[in-house]
């Protein structure tokens, strides 16, 4: 009896959890995985620990080796990149990107999971030495390398989401001046709301980051090697610039073939199939499904390229699948120093973007009763709630503190998930010790705020 052809393209989050689902799942399947690159699969998302000497090694920051899919079957391919698809044929064509040769394999299902590339902000200058991306194994080891040059003095990143954010803390805990330079008007406006950022605001400037925000690059200067970076309205020398000004998409392979947006992102139906038969796609290319926002909107995590995958994998030899795909809250969490906040769902920024009338509620409050003192952990603890101004409706939320309530994020994020209202959170049945938290839980606090309700003050 012959195999079931299975191709899955990309070795990253998406790539991983499929072959992985599709191994414990269904027998008799031929499963091929290409990957580009040649180091399969670092993890950009552990890069700071790796810049910050917080890991066992360089080559332990991966999502697995070859050796962990090859024994159960799985032929896993790096330095082979897929570069066309023949939808009559039912084949992909790929490289092989160090001997240069050029071959077809079959397929009967394909998954796709190219991910996407950082961009490379287009002003004069961008092609002179010394411009960083903070992405991958090779640009993580440059970086590594330019931490520990003496030569190195002055680092400017640009952009101030999580990535910029990183990277800037990695360069001051090297001993590096930093200038952090992003458009908008604060660090990590896109992820956060104002009473939030402009905590974390003054946390890098207290740590010695300068922030520069509102601010347009004109270009890098320099001769061979970049020199400074110039603004509209300053300059700031730099020996190293390290850009982190988002992604894009991994699919101009794909035109013509696979039917993608006006930005290049992978066009899907609720089951995650593309136009072609048989070829499904999962991942960072791919408009995910906010179940708060109700639409697809770009949201780049690894979870939800697993959830992605994993759906797939249990409908993928289904004639018609019999449910579609529930959709994802978006959540994610970062330290910034001294500071951790996790955040789930929408925002007043991406609500807007949505087009998605939302009332947002902030509370302040201490993390335990009032007669536990500061100094024996009775922390401040913030707390943003984002909801339907109709129906009360949980959107979104997020979590701050110097101390890690981050596992609340995730409390916040089932509630979206699970459709819970204000009133839900404000009762909700959460346990009660000193040493922990309040009489009240924290949320149920923050829920009762935002609800009017009268301040509990013990």
């Amino acid at each position: 009896m012959s195999k079931t052809k299975v191709i899955v393209v990309g070795a990253s989050h998406g790539g991983h959890q499929s072959v992985l689902e599709l191994t414990h799942k269904y027998s008799n399947l031929d499963i091929k995985l290409f990957e580009a690159g040649d180091f399969i699969s670092f993890m950009s998302c552990g890069m700071e620990l790796y810049l910050e000497n917080s890991v066992t090694s360089i080559n332990d920051v991966r999502n697995f080796k070859p050796a962990d899919l090859e024994k159960f079957g799985t032929e896993v391919y790096a330095n082979h990149e897929v570069t066309k698809i023949n939808p009559e044929n039912k084949q992909v064509t790929v490289k092989d990107l160090r001997s240069g040769k050029i071959q077809s394999y079959d397929y009967d299902k394909l998954i796709l999971s190219s991910g996407v590339t950082p961009n490379d902000l287009p002003v004069p200058g961008h092609e002179l030495k010394n411009v960083y991306s903070m992405r991958g194994k090779d640009w993580a080891e440059k970086i590594k390398a330019k931490l520990s040059d003496p030569d190195v003095k002055n680092i400017t990143v640009i952009g101030a989401g999580y990535i910029g954010v990183e990277a800037a803390e990695a360069s001051i805990k090297a001993g590096k001046n930093v200038t952090l330079i992003d458009m908008i008007n604060r660090p990590l406006g896109n992820y956060l709301d104002t009473e939030l950022t402009d905590i974390l605001s003054k946390e890098l400037t207290s740590k010695g980051v300068q922030v520069v925000t509102g601010a347009k690059i004109e270009c890098y200067e320099g001769t061979e090697s970049v020199s400074a970076v110039k603004t509209n309205d300053a300059e700031y020398p730099s020996d190293l610039i390290i850009q982190a000004v988002g992604v894009k998409p991994n699919t101009d392979w794909l035109k013509g073939t696979v039917e993608l947006d006006k930005r290049g992102w992978i066009k899907t139906d609720k089951y995650l199939r593309t136009n072609l038969p048989d070829v499904y796609a999962i991942g960072d290319a791919v408009l995910a499904y906010s179940i708060p926002a109700q639409r697809n909107m770009p949201i780049a995590l690894a979870t939800v390229a697993r959830r992605e995958a994993r759906y797939v994998v249990e409908h993928i030899f289904e004639n018609t699948p019999s449910m579609p795909f529930s959709g994802v809250v978006g959540s994610s969490a970062l330290s910034v120093f001294d500071y951790h906040f996790a955040t789930s769902g929408l925002n007043m920024t991406t609500a807007q973007k949505a087009d998605i009338k939302i009332n947002t509620s902030f509370y302040k409050d201490t993390l335990r009763p009032a007669y536990v003192p500061m100094d024996k952990g009775n922390t401040e603890v913030y707390v943003e709630l984002d909801y339907n101004p109709n129906t009360h409706q949980l959107l979104g939320g997020a979590v701050l503190s110097t101390y890690d309530i981050t596992a609340q994020g995730n409390v916040i994020s089932l509630a979206i998930q699970q459709g819970l209202k204000l009133e839900d959170l404000a009762e909700a049945d959460f346990f009660f010790q000193p040493g922990f938290d309040r009489q009240w839980s924290l949320l149920n606090l923050a829920a009762q705020r935002a609800l009017g309700e009268l301040e509990f003050t013990k």
